[in-house]
């Protein structure tokens, strides 16, 4: 049985970098879809998302060009590199992943398989 642990959140000012893991076992996560969302104020916001079966990413518009999600097969990890962090990524953030549909790559859900989460908090 799948099962992702999230790592690597924490404080960073505004404008640094932090990068996120989310460290699969149990399954690997060939042809799957991972994506990371991110809670805050009550509100949970999908904010990247990868298939692995062709490697295609997807981004929000607000972390585009700041944010890269990358996936290392070897340690069946997948990254979130946050760059240029602003306030409004605080919160806690979250990687899913369950198995893509045959013949589809939309790496958006529904996702069986959540972590616990990894809390980043922004300075100003």
């Amino acid at each position: 049985q799948l099962r992702l642990v999230e790592s690597g959140g924490g404080l960073v000012q505004s404008g640094g970098s932090l990068r996120l893991s989310c460290a699969a076992s149990g399954s690997t996560l060939d042809t799957s879809a991972v994506a990371w969302f991110r809670r805050a104020a009550g509100r949970e916001l999908g904010v990247s998302c990868l298939s692995t079966r062709d490697e295609s990413t997807y981004y929000r518009d607000t972390v585009k060009d700041r944010y890269t999600i990358s996936r290392d097969k070897a340690k069946n990890v997948v990254y979130l590199q946050m760059d240029g962090v602003k306030p409004e990524d605080a919160g806690v953030y979250y990687c899913a992943s369950d198995k893509l549909a045959n013949n589809s790559n939309y790496c958006w859900g529904p996702f069986r398989t959540w972590g616990r989460g990894t809390q980043v908090t922004v300075s100003s």
